[in-house]
């Protein structure tokens, strides 16, 4: 990647003749705004901080869920993209299918599109490459989004134990992001956009501090008080 030097002049002001004649004879490129040179300065630090991140592709299916980034992920035909279809019929985005390109926003985010090669596309097997954007309009998916979920697709294993009440907490490491994973066993049957749905709500209450776990617990409390009064 190739840098060059360049003056910004900021809130339109016309740069001073000695300035212009400098950067002719050096060949420094002079460019001007009319922001103010606070906002252009935060541009500026935006626009470097997105060019020069460090990048990496993660295999998965990236869709917006009411609002939140859900990266699906999971072994190769497990039906990452079938589910990602059956959401954009129910009127969520898609933001990747097979390849999302992720990178760390700040301490706390991590951001994911898709590779320019890919975009607005989704593989199904059957039918071959759809165009989402073509086929559902411009509402139907989005060039971005901050990754707040991993759902895990995992081929039912009848031997396995899988977390059925929510006490088990996972995440995923990207960067140095830990983004909260669920696993979602895969069984005829069970409808996986439905299952995301009820997940990406059940986050968001969460994070506004209703936890279903929690009042598990407490309503079990309860009922064990309770009868242990009785027994007295």
């Amino acid at each position: 990647m190739l840098f060059r030097s360049c003056f910004l002049v900021s809130r339109g002001l016309t740069p001073p003749d000695e300035l212009i004649a400098q950067a002719n004879d050096h060949k420094i490129p002079v460019l001007g705004s009319p922001l103010p040179t606070t906002r252009l300065s935060s541009v500026i630090t935006e626009y470097l901080e997105y060019r020069l991140a460090e990048r990496q592709n993660i295999h998965g299916v990236l869709v917006d869920v009411y609002g939140l980034g859900v990266l699906i992920m999971g072994d190769s035909g497990v039906g990452k993209s079938e589910t990602a279809l059956e959401l954009v019929k129910r009127g969520h985005r898609l933001i990747a299918d097979d390849r999302v390109d992720v990178y760390q926003q700040d301490e706390k985010t991590v951001v994911g599109e898709a590779p320019a090669i890919l975009k607005h596309l989704l593989e199904i097997r059957g039918i071959g490459i759809i165009d989402v954007m073509n086929l559902f309009g411009a509402g139907a998916v989005r060039t971005s989004t901050d990754i707040s979920l991993v759902v895990r697709l995992q081929n039912w294993d009848p031997k396995a134990n899988y977390d059925r009440v929510g006490f088990d907490d996972e995440y995923l490491t990207i960067f140095d992001v830990n983004v909260p994973k669920i696993t979602v066993p895969v069984k005829v049957g069970r409808n996986l956009a439905i299952i995301i749905e009820v997940a990406a709500m059940n986050f968001r209450a969460k994070k506004m501090g209703y936890d279903a776990t929690k009042k598990f617990e407490a309503n079990l409390a309860s009922l064990i008080q309770e009868n242990s009064q009785g027994e007295k």
